[in-house]
């Protein structure tokens, strides 16, 4: 039988290492639960701006003339408490976002076929990069011919 000592020592030594493990995966099943949370929230966004260009270009290709449009967007100063960035990428296909601090943190919703987005040749502003600072932010379509171009800026 061995001795009483030796089985304690084993015995704590592995309850120490349960406890270090426990503690590693608890961090590792908080932080996906985070991100998930926040990608649900940014997902949220993108598809709010996305079908708000949507809805625009229905508009604007539903008239004969080449009417202009916004609509002011009301996003959130925040996303779980991080700043955060939405463009419309350059295909036009998609919106996309992520946190500015975790850019590794993306999301996209996708965009009508068809759309144009403006490289700044007037009259339909340049689009930008969208930061979460409280600023006012439109979304806005310009039919041109027989192209229809779509941007978000800030306002003024």
């Amino acid at each position: 039988m061995p001795a009483p000592t030796i089985s304690y020592v084993i015995l704590t030594g592995a309850l120490i290492i349960v406890i270090f493990t426990v503690q590693v995966f608890y961090f590792y099943v908080v932080n996906n639960v985070w991100a998930e949370m926040v990608r649900r929230e940014l997902k949220e966004l993108t598809d709010y701006v996305a079908d708000t260009i949507a809805n625009l270009y229905f508009l604007a290709n539903s008239t004969n003339t080449n009417p202009s449009l916004e609509k002011t967007l009301n996003l959130p100063l925040e996303v779980e408490g991080s700043s955060y960035c939405i463009q419309i990428m350059q295909d036009a296909k998609t919106v996309k976002g992520w946190l500015e601090a975790k850019s590794w943190l993306t999301v996209s919703s996708w965009l009508p076929p068809g759309l144009r987005v403006n490289t700044g040749d007037p009259p339909p502003p340049k689009t930008e990069i969208i930061l979460s600072n409280g600023r006012t932010v439109v979304a806005g379509c310009q039919r041109s011919s027989s192209n229809i171009y779509v941007w978000i800026a800030y306002k003024g």
